[in-house]
Parts: structure tokens; C-alpha cells; sequence
């Protein structure tokens, strides 16, 4: 089995400009100044800027175990083989199939040294805000690694999953895509390189790993 390697998981914040009014900067104090203003920036992390969890690496293979400590995944029942780390438990419900849930992502390959490819917190609305991506669990329009992974869920739950190519991306319509043309083209063409497949690199090429925060959910 060919050994995936992903580098540093980012965190996941935008920020903002600082507001925070702070005493007059002197030529004494500015560097101080500045050095306050940094660190009022806000940062916004799924709404849990408490919950970071970052690691060098994650390494997939067959071989002996490592001595690092790295984050535990489990298997999801009835998945398919995609692996799950909840990096936070939600208090809300449980979403049903016919459901319409919104969430947060982030998506990254598992090639290209974890390349993200997509973001909410890239879709914004006109004040500025990130816009959740919505679907209706169960429709099938979703790769199915993500279905999977939010039906176990709890809203305000925040998780991180590795999917497999067989439960990831099997065409290019299936959502969520990334808006911009460029993106989504060295996506599908990582993906569904026809060489690359022929050499036996599709387990890496096809996987993807997604953070999922389930924001809400609505009964049809």
C-alpha cells in the first residue's frame, strides 16, 4: 500500500481588521501597540477558536507503526471505509435523510502536499460573512463521503474526515465544487489523471479529507 503522507493540517480562521482602541502609540510604546492589535485580531474557527488541532504529519501505511503520537480516527459504520477524528461533539440533533443541512468545510487533497481546493469561508455573503454550503441529506448530489459523515453528526458538531476515492469524487458534478473554474480544472484533472491512475496512484489521488462543521438542519 502506497504511504499518503499529509503535511501540517492548517487552521482554519480568517480575521478581521482590528477594532479594538488601544491607547495612543508613542515612539516608546508602538511596537507594543502593534503588538496588541495583533493579537485582538478576532479568529474565527468554526465559532471555537479554542479547539485547534494542528499535526506535522499523518502517515498511512502498511508498515510499522511510528512513535509519534498522532490523532486517533475511527472508521465509520456503513461508510464505505472513510475515517472520522470529531474534533468537537454538537449538542444539537441528529440529521435524518430528506433532511436540508448546512455546513462549513474545508476540503484538501491527500496529493499535491494537502492542496486546498475549497473553503466556505471563501463563499461570503455581502456584510462579509461565510455562507454554509446547504444540500438535502440523502439526495445523492454530495459525494458520499461527506453524507456519511454528517449523518452521524450532532449539530454544532465540528469533524475532520479522510475519504477514500470511492467514496469521494466520481464525476465532475458532484458537489461541493469549487467555485472558481481554475480550481475545480486542477481538481478533476488530479483526480482522474488517466496516467496517473494507470500507474496505481488512484488510493492517492482520489483521496480527499474534508473538516465539517454541521451548522444546522431543517425537517422538509
Amino acid at each position: 500500500m502506497a504511504m499518503i503522507k499529509l503535511v501540517q493540517c492548517p487552521t482554519y480562521v480568517y480575521t478581521r481588521h482590528c477594532r479594538t482602541t488601544l491607547p495612543s502609540c508613542t515612539t516608546r510604546n508602538q511596537d507594543s501597540c502593534a503588538s496588541s492589535c495583533s493579537t485582538q485580531k478576532s479568529r474565527r474557527v468554526f465559532s471555537l477558536s479554542a479547539l485547534t488541532l494542528s499535526f506535522s504529519a499523518l502517515i498511512f501505511s502498511n508498515g510499522p507503526s511510528s512513535n509519534a503520537q498522532v490523532p486517533q480516527f475511527i472508521e465509520l459504520p456503513n461508510s464505505g471505509g472513510v475515517k472520522a477524528l470529531d474534533l468537537r461533539i454538537g449538542d444539537g440533533d441528529i440529521p435524518l435523510d430528506g433532511d436540508v443541512v448546512a455546513i462549513h468545510y474545508y476540503g484538501r487533497l491527500a496529493a499535491k502536499q494537502g492542496w486546498r481546493f475549497d473553503s466556505t469561508y471563501d463563499h461570503k455573503d455581502e456584510t462579509g460573512e461565510p455562507i454554509p454550503f446547504s444540500f438535502i441529506l440523502g439526495s445523492g448530489k454530495v459525494i458520499s463521503g461527506i453524507e456519511s459523515a454528517v449523518r452521524s453528526m450532532k449539530v454544532g458538531g465540528l469533524r475532520r474526515v479522510i475519504i477514500p476515492p470511492s467514496q469521494g469524487y466520481q464525476n465532475t458534478s458532484q458537489e461541493p465544487l469549487p467555485p472558481n473554474y481554475f480550481d475545480r480544472q486542477r481538481l478533476f484533472t488530479t483526480i482522474f489523471n488517466p496516467t496517473r491512475l494507470a500507474n496505481g496512484e488512484g488510493a492517492t489521488l482520489g483521496t480527499v479529507i474534508f473538516d465539517i462543521e454541521l451548522v444546522s438542519l431543517r425537517h422538509l
